[in-house]
């Protein structure tokens, strides 16, 4: 997986580099977690990793890759406060997820607000709730607040819009829908097709933070 291209080899529409596809997989096998639709673990996406990962570089860098279905999971929220429906993408396709968060990531993490700390590097919930002790000396009121079933109601179109302020990379704008428009297949196994909001979960998931 050196990224380098033989001589003669046709040319790919869009340049990811094989090295960005190993390192997303060393991610995703770091994060661990359960397998998407596909039923396949990540021994299994190991056991034939070198032709998975080829699979993946060659459908992202050609335009040709478009994402399987969602695995939809139902957790308990705390405190007895219903169900959350968490989306969980194949082995594979979180590996492609996260070769383009990655790229996203690295233009958009330097503006990001100093106070966020929802899924950002070298920042943890802990980290939050250090800054929270210090202000309450110093402040007599908080606001709570949130935005209901906001994962469920998001319009892609700004998803799109915000992506677009900080990436001009058109395969990251082309997947990124895709992932957006990616069906949900359902606890009791019915596929639905949705048109607005996104699935917590996956690695393009807007942070909650």
């Amino acid at each position: 997986m050196d990224g380098q291209r033989p001589s003669g080899a046709v040319k790919k529409s869009f340049e990811i580099s094989k090295w960005e596809v190993a390192e997303a997989w060393e991610k995703v096998r770091a994060n661990r977690g359960a397998p998407g639709v596909d039923a396949v673990s990540l021994e299994a996406f190991e056991a034939d990793l070198k032709d998975n990962l080829y699979k993946i570089w060659n459908r992202m860098s050609s335009g040709t890759y478009f994402p399987p279905p969602v695995r939809a999971v139902e957790i308990e929220k705390p405190h007895g406060k219903g169900t959350r429906v968490l989306g969980v993408p194949a082995i594979g396709d979180r590996v492609a997820q996260t070769v383009a968060a990655a790229r996203i990531g690295a233009v958009a993490e330097p503006v990001f607000h100093r106070d966020s700390y929802g899924y950002r590097p070298g920042k943890h919930a802990l980290d939050a709730v250090g800054v929270c002790r210090e202000r309450c000396w110093k402040y007599d009121w908080v606001v709570d607040l949130d935005v209901a079933r906001f994962f469920d109601s998001v319009r892609w179109d700004l998803v799109i819009k915000a992506v677009e302020k900080h990436v001009t990379l058109p395969w990251v704008i082309l997947y990124v829908t895709r992932w957006l428009a990616a069906p949900v297949q359902m606890p009791g196994g019915s596929v639905v097709q949705r048109d607005r909001g996104t699935p917590q979960g996956s690695a393009v998931t807007p942070p909650t933070q």
